[in-house]
């Protein structure tokens, strides 16, 4: 009988999984330095974004899915 796979707790803390079952991220370079950032690119850093398809299927098994 082999073992359960453990979710991956720091991929379980940023990646969200939607109701249509894609995966969301939060985007980079939004933490600190913020001061030199217009406030329009800051704006867009704020939204989430799906994981590209070409990564999906590691973040999937990462997640235990």
């Amino acid at each position: 009988m082999a073992t359960k796979q453990k979710t991956h707790r720091g991929a379980k803390k940023r990646f969200k999984l939607t109701s249509k079952g894609k995966l969301q991220r939060r985007h980079a370079f939004a933490s600190h330095l913020l001061t030199k950032k217009s406030s329009k690119r800051k704006r867009k850093l704020r939204k989430e974004e799906p994981v590209h398809e070409a990564d999906a299927g590691r973040v999937h098994a990462l997640l235990g899915e």
